[in-house]
């Protein structure tokens, strides 16, 4: 097993375990074993839980993040933003149905471990503010106030559907987020 190997392996076994059962419940020992990458590999590739938390969080934040942004270009008109927003929450609801749905895992992250490691934090103000931008631009442009309110609408619906899951958080969202596009919320 090569360096790259042993990473992704590392990194499988880190997203599954502390997407469901939080960062801090789960020991490098854990990842280990679910990994099946021997220790000393796995101190080489990660020399500390903060390096294997920050790059979960990153290789999370791409494939989420690219995810969102192929929904919203597959979207009927993706440059009308009726169209645009409303991409966003069809994915919303559609994420908040899968079986480990377990809310946002930068919230869960920051949740947990507050303002440190700064490398996580990294992370995950990072993502929030690809997010913030996401939205911006399925907003359209000129509409910055618009897409933080869109962006309090996705927050607020994924914490709601943490703890109920299935889609009727994203569909209530969206209802509110089409509520704010015809009323020509204000430039930002």
């Amino acid at each position: 097993m090569d360096d790259e190997e042993a990473r992704t392996r590392l990194l499988d076994a880190a997203e599954a375990l502390f997407y469901a059962e939080g960062i801090q419940a789960i020991g490098m020992d854990r990842i280990r074993t679910e990994s099946g990458v021997p220790l000393k590999r796995l101190y080489k590739v990660f020399p500390a839980k903060e390096a294997l938390v920050t790059a979960y969080l990153d290789r999370r934040d791409r494939r989420w993040t690219a995810s969102l942004r192929g929904a919203v270009a597959g979207a009927a008109d993706p440059a009308d933003p009726a169209e645009a927003v409303g991409a966003v929450f069809a994915w919303l609801a559609q994420w908040f149905s899968e079986p480990d749905f377990r809310g946002c895992a930068f919230l869960n992250a920051y949740g947990e471990l507050g303002t440190g490691p700064a490398a996580v934090l990294d992370v995950v103000r990072r993502h929030k503010t690809e997010l913030r931008e996401l939205l911006a631009d399925a907003a359209g442009p000129g509409r910055g106030d618009l897409a933080e309110q869109l962006l309090i609408l996705v927050e607020g619906a994924t914490v709601v559907a943490a703890l109920h899951p299935g889609p009727d958080p994203a569909h209530r969202a969206a209802a509110m987020a089409a509520t704010l596009m015809r009323a020509g919320s204000g430039p930002g």
